[in-house]
């Protein structure tokens, strides 16, 4: 059986009308590559991934009306119908709208993370750092493989070669990149800190990119690492049109990382074309000062300094002879009376003497020590006499001068005075203490009697 043959255009057709028909209207997620501006308004890309690639065209009608101009490098999601270009025999996506892959989601993120950090005051101008107008070491964060790099190194070489630059190599997309540029900035810091390095200029920067690309740019923590930053943080992150949190956070923003390095680097030559200008401006005002010295000097040479000097200075040597008359009168009249308030302090030195005042107290001591012990003897004798006069009185009182006077002391057998009559019974026995001994007596019958009647009749 004989098989149809095909034209090859017969053949383009045929699988121009398949696709079309089979496939039609697609979305289609890439990375856009080669990407080609025509004077015509059209634009030629290709979208790729890992395992393959799409040509696609946006013609200049449906590119006024999207919102998206087509870049390499960006992400993006592209909607469109599968066609074929058949003078080449290609099959191309004709895209009728375009947006950046998952835009929508990341802006949010993005206003509500700005919104949170300007109420805090992160990017208050108030608290941002001044930019050294010539520093010394720059400190270069960013990709070390990126264009970016080399453009910043070109713009520092060119402007500023005597600078020293410390590079700070980290990722600046995918997924984690942001945990390198917190912990470079923070490095930088430490180092900064022990004075290993002096850094004084640090630039946060990359290359242009889509949303999602610069999203690392956007993270929390990248900017509180720049907030918290002790050496100012210049941010040069993608194209002049993008803005990130890391943007707002800095001390200073560059629209482009070439933009960033400029803003570091003085321009060599126009430095040395400002000192040019200085030193003609010193040369020009040296002179004007040496002209008007010149002319203070003319008008000093007619003066009678410069026609009489010697008279003159006669002049002062007399005055210089009365000054020092004067000086020497009133050394020797200050002299005089510092010698007289000497006399006075030394006259009051010497009466309040402390070893005078000692000796008076010692000399006043021992007067009273005389008059202290004159006191206690005569009171000493006092209190003997008033003694012997005591013991005089207790002895003529005692029983022993009663004894001698005739008197006596009657007990009964146990020692108890006997004072009444009544105290005794016929019978009972009694005890007579007299001067030189005792008597033994007892009551007899007829005593009792009579004492007793006579209590009867008392």
């Amino acid at each position: 059986m004989v098989e149809k043959v095909y034209s090859v255009s017969g053949l383009t057709r045929k699988i121009r009308g398949v696709l079309e028909y089979e496939v039609g209207e697609v979305w289609v997620e890439g990375e856009i590559s080669n990407h080609r501006a025509q004077s015509s308004g059209h634009h030629y890309f290709t979208l790729k991934d890992a395992g393959a690639q799409l040509a696609c065209v946006l013609f200049r009608g449906q590119a006024a009306r999207t919102n998206v101009t087509p870049e390499n490098g960006s992400q993006v999601q592209v909607f469109g119908e599968v066609s074929v270009y058949e003078t080449r025999g290609q099959y191309q996506l004709i895209v009728r709208s375009i947006q950046l892959r998952g835009e929508g989601m990341l802006q949010a993120r993005f206003e509500a993370l700005k919104k949170t950090l300007h109420a805090e005051g992160l990017f208050e101008e108030s608290r941002k750092k001044q930019v050294p107008t010539f520093p010394r070491v720059v400190a270069l964060v960013t990709s070390s493989s990126g264009a970016a790099l080399q453009d910043m190194l070109n713009v520092l070489e060119r402007r500023c070669p005597w600078l020293q630059i410390l590079l700070c190599p980290v990722a600046v997309q995918g997924e984690g990149a942001w945990r390198q540029i917190v912990a470079a900035i923070q490095y930088c810091n430490e180092l900064s800190r022990s004075r290993e390095s002096g850094i004084d200029t640090l630039i946060l920067a990359r290359g242009g990119g889509s949303l999602e690309d610069l999203w690392n740019f956007n993270e929390e923590m990248v900017a509180r690492a720049i907030v918290a930053s002790e050496i100012p943080v210049i941010s040069g992150i993608g194209h002049e049109i993008d803005f990130t949190i890391a943007d707002f956070a800095s001390d200073l923003r560059a629209p482009t990382p070439s933009a960033a390095a400029e803003l570091v680097a003085p321009d060599g030559e126009e430095l040395s074309a400002r000192l040019r200008d200085l030193g003609a401006q010193l040369t020009f005002r040296t002179g004007m000062v040496l002209e008007r010295l010149e002319e203070k000097l003319d008008t000093f040479a007619t003066t009678a300094v410069f026609r009489e000097p010697v008279r003159i200075v006669r002049e002062l040597e007399q005055d210089l002879d009365a000054q020092e008359e004067r000086v020497v009168m009133c050394m020797e009249a200050g002299l005089a009376l510092r010698e007289e308030m000497l006399s006075g302090v030394a006259s009051r030195l010497v009466s309040q003497n402390p070893e005078l005042a000692v000796q008076e107290k010692e000399e006043e001591l021992e007067r009273f020590a005389s008059r202290l012990a004159l006191a206690i003897e005569a009171q000493f004798t006092r209190w003997e006499e008033l003694v012997d006069a005591r013991a005089s009185l207790l002895q003529s009182l005692g029983l022993p001068s009663i004894f001698e006077r005739g008197f006596s002391i009657t007990t009964d057998t146990k020692g108890r005075p006997i004072n009444s009559v009544s105290a005794v019974m016929a019978g009972d026995s009694m005890v007579t203490r007299v001067a030189d001994g005792s008597i033994l007596s007892a009551v007899s019958e007829t005593e009792a009697t009579q004492r007793a009647e006579k209590r009867q009749k008392a």
